[in-house]
């Protein structure tokens, strides 16, 4: 019967971006008050973070970085950006969510499990080498691959990151680095402006970053078009030892902050085909990490189908929304596969 590991702590409660940010404590209490009734909370398995060490934060960011999160401890708020902010306890709750992640990592790679999801925050995609952007202080995911390369003595960690919005500072992270694939999708133009299809990687990386920025508007059947057209044949072959899920729910169709209209059972069959990925690379190694997701009802309902498509004996059956592509999913992807033809085969 599969588990899956669930990491959560209290200390993410803390972090604040100050009064009525959307990124708030209400959002883990949302998903907290989902798990509380959720149907197969018997077959979770809960794990307590951990904090992220100064020497694993700096695999990603910078000394000085880290130590300008720091003296944020105990200070009324400090303003890291123009959407981004501190409180006396957001440093403590950062250290948290990372580790959290890391130990997400761990729980998969010991086996015996279906997956694990980290419900942490602050989220973390958006996070510089030097800078706290985006309602991000650490980049979780980034750490977590580093983490899996350095700890674990991985050789191929695939990242991928379904919130809406592009996560620059993890794309930055492995620019060069052909050790980690990055596949984003999300929406475009929009916040943060990056994640354009010519946004390739350079040097040893060139290849190993692949941007889908789709249009406002569109729902499961174009986001699965483009996980089976564009991810699956080049995961195929990369063949990770790992795969890490920047799970933002915000390209639900009821989230305020963006435009797409992802229903609650596409979120389910995204996972169902990351399920099926990892059955044929990697058995059982899928690590999800909280990312965006800012209608409190949809994310908690986003998580739940997740869980229990992680769960699920058969997890590609599909529940979301079906169809064919629109034409604008369908340039996008002849797009991506034009610009990609130097490096990947495309066998499907």
């Amino acid at each position: 019967m599969n588990r899956v590991a669930v990491i959560r702590d209290p200390l993410c409660l803390k972090h604040s971006n100050g009064p009525g940010h959307p990124e708030s404590r209400q959002r883990l209490e949302a998903i907290e008050g989902m798990l509380a009734s959720f149907p197969a909370r018997d077959r979770l398995e809960p794990l307590q973070a951990r904090d992220a060490r100064f020497e694993e934060l700096a695999w990603v960011h910078t000394p000085e970085y880290i130590r300008s999160i720091e003296s944020t401890r105990g200070r009324p708020f400090t303003v890291l950006d123009p959407d981004t902010g501190a409180g006396p306890e957001s440093c403590a709750a950062a250290l948290r969510a990372a580790g959290g992640v890391l130990q997400a990592v761990d729980a998969v790679l010991e086996g015996g499990r279906s997956g694990a999801f980290a419900l942490i925050r602050p989220p973390g995609h958006h996070a510089e080498a030097d800078r706290a952007m985006g309602f991000c202080l650490f980049n979780n995911a980034a750490v977590a691959a580093c983490y899996a390369l350095r700890r674990h003595g991985l050789h191929r960690v695939l990242i991928v990151d379904w919130d809406v919005h592009h996560g620059n500072g993890t794309m930055h992270a492995f620019y060069d680095r052909p050790e980690v694939l990055y596949f984003s999708i999300h929406q475009y133009p929009h916040y943060p402006g990056t994640g354009r299809v010519e946004e390739v990687g350079r040097g040893p990386g060139a290849g190993y970053t692949i941007n889908v920025p789709l249009p406002g508007g569109q729902g499961d059947a174009d986001y699965l078009a483009a996980f089976r057209q564009l991810l699956l044949p080049v995961a195929r072959e990369y063949a990770p030892q790992l795969i890490l899920v920047s799970a933002g729910f915000d390209g639900h169709q009821d989230d305020p902050l963006a435009d797409m209209r992802v229903s609650t059972g596409g979120f389910a069959d995204l996972t169902g085909v990351l399920r099926g990925l990892a059955a044929e690379c990697c058995p059982g190694r899928l690590a999800l990490a909280l990312e965006g997701g800012y209608q409190l009802k949809a994310l908690a309902e986003g998580v739940a189908a997740v869980l229990t498509r992680l769960l699920d004996e058969q997890p590609e059956s599909g529940i979301g929304q079906s169809g064919p592509p629109d034409a604008a999913t369908s340039r996008v992807i002849a797009a991506v596969r034009e610009t990609l033809a130097p490096y990947w085969a495309w066998r499907e």
